[in-house]
């Protein structure tokens, strides 16, 4: 596959420390310990664990309420990889090199697909930190309080705290290389590119609960039950307008900054949509949760899984960002002494705070269901038999 080894490409994978001329095929295994250093299997291992865990849950769901919301949140979010995905990493089999040059490669980790363009983890996270921020939301009644739309800003947040934790530190820990002249990557916060922090952090996440809670989640609450090839179908749909949606949502800063000329203005406006996601989300939460002491007790908290899963994974976190702290610290110019860039310490401390307070805020009320006015519709589940 040399021929769509671009130069970018190349370069790129020559800093992260591999070949692409020699970068496998279509699927590829390598050795968990012949990485570039542990960090990557350890990784690896935390986000494929995750992924496996949240389809148990979905399916169990599935079988158990006649809920197949997190089944769809699923696949639809690794339809919207296949869609985004591809045509970044190929851009010239894709028609728009001429638009769109290489804007980053992930390292070469233990299971490799498209000739060392996609590890399976990067497959794994989309569906996986999904599940943890849509539950987190949905366990705190966002949707049924508040609807669909802000329930999905409140999805996009939460999403974008636990994500940021990673994506500051993979550039460190070479897990990823960004092309630093590309203009799709301008203006960057430290290490990472600003439209990487709102759109894949932030503003694809809430595309993706947008569109899964209309087409299923608020019907699923509302009694309705559906069909195998209805799931499929609005699965597949579902996915399409969540990409569609991923270029609609960032188009204020995408307009400002071709208007202006300016990148710098372009990241203002990046910046305050996600202040606008912000101020949204964080008093809905917050209520949410004072709305704890209104609660009565329910049987059953499968999604505890979920929550157990997204707290172990804070801790990963932790430990991997303890481990590159010392390089970090002694970094010059925002560069290690191995060459690496560093991200931003005092905005991943603020995410491990709002993911954590919004994990245990979800926690406390894990097992509890938000009483409703005697007017208002409630789901109703039938006991096993």
């Amino acid at each position: 596959m040399s021929e769509l080894c671009t130069p970018t490409f190349a370069d790129l994978a020559a800093r992260l420390g591999f070949s692409c001329e020699t970068a496998g095929g279509l699927v590829e295994v390598r050795n968990p310990f012949a990485l570039e250093n542990w960090t990557l299997p350890v990784l690896e291992l935390t986000v494929i664990v995750g992924a496996v865990l949240a389809l148990a849950y979905a399916i169990r769901r599935l079988r158990r309420h006649n809920d197949p919301t997190n089944l769809v949140l699923w696949f639809g979010a690794i339809a919207y990889l296949l869609i985004i995905e591809p045509p970044l990493y190929f851009p010239g089999a894709f028609g728009i090199a001429e638009h769109v040059d290489t804007m980053f490669a992930h390292n070469v980790f233990t299971v490799e697909f498209l000739w060392g363009r996609l590890p399976l983890y990067i497959v794994a996270i989309y569906p996986m930190m999904a599940t943890v921020a849509f539950e987190i939301v949905r366990r705190l009644g966002v949707f049924r309080r508040y609807g669909t739309l802000v329930g999905a800003v409140c999805v996009g947040f939460v999403h974008h705290a636990f994500y940021e934790i990673f994506d500051h530190l993979g550039p460190q820990l070479r897990w990823w290389e960004w092309t630093l002249e590309h203009p799709l990557n301008q203006p960057f916060f430290d290490a990472v590119p600003l439209p990487s922090v709102v759109v894949f952090a932030a503003l694809w996440p809430m595309s993706l609960a947008l569109c899964v809670q209309f087409f299923v989640g608020r019907h699923v609450d509302q009694g309705q039950r559906f069909s195998i090839a209805q799931i499929v179908l609005r699965t597949i749909v579902i996915g399409v307008l969540a990409s569609i949606g991923t270029v609609i949502l960032p188009l204020p800063a995408t307009l400002a900054g071709g208007i202006s000329g300016s990148t710098t203005v372009g990241g203002a406006v990046y910046a305050a949509e996600l202040v606008v996601m912000a101020a949204v989300a964080i008093p809905v939460l917050y209520l949410q949760w004072r709305r704890r002491a209104e609660t009565s007790v329910v049987s059953e908290d499968s999604s505890r899984v979920m929550f157990g899963y997204a707290a172990a994974y804070l801790v990963v976190m932790a430990a991997l960002w303890a481990a590159a702290l010392p390089a970090y610290l002694g970094a010059d110019g925002g560069v290690t002494a191995a060459g690496d860039p560093i991200g931003s310490l005092w905005y991943t401390v603020v995410c491990f705070v709002i993911a954590g307070l919004s994990l245990a805020a979800a926690w406390s009320t894990g097992s509890r269901r938000e009483r409703m006015p005697e007017n208002q519709d409630r789901t109703v589940t039938s006991p096993r038999v």
